[in-house]
């Protein structure tokens, strides 16, 4: 079973950064294709960014690209999201989601992904 818990939300102002990390119980995380989405109040879950498995191979969302970057560190055992000047429509709950196996996926749909965090909220003020 695989349980991934989120972690660094929080309250911050337009322009400000945070960093999410998602763990496994400490496993590494390089065998899985990783993603982060968020969920804002009364709308879909979007795609934020997703790193490949092994090669680690980032992809964006048009709307945090050259804000955000999704890395593995710790010895592959922590996802992180590095998210710089923050905007407004950032805010909401992110999701941490991985799924096993190898070969293309469809990157930006929820149902590639396998194992989901609880979530970490994220609030940004103007």
């Amino acid at each position: 079973q695989v349980q991934l818990v989120e972690s660094g939300g929080g309250l911050v102002q337009a322009g400000d950064s945070l960093r999410l990390s998602c763990e496994e119980s400490g496993r590494s995380l390089i065998t899985y294709s990783m993603a982060w989405f968020r969920q804002a109040p009364g709308k879909e879950r979007e795609f934020v960014s997703a790193i490949s498995r092994f090669a680690g191979t980032p992809y964006y969302a048009d709307s945090v690209k050259g804000r955000f970057t999704i890395s593995r560190e710790n010895a592959e055992k922590t996802l992180t999201l590095q998210m710089n000047s923050l905007k407004t429509e950032d805010t909401g709950v992110y999701y941490c989601a991985a799924r096993t196996g190898g070969g293309n996926w469809d990157v930006p749909n929820t149902k590639q992904y396998t194992y989901w965090g609880q979530g970490t909220q994220v609030t940004v003020s103007s």
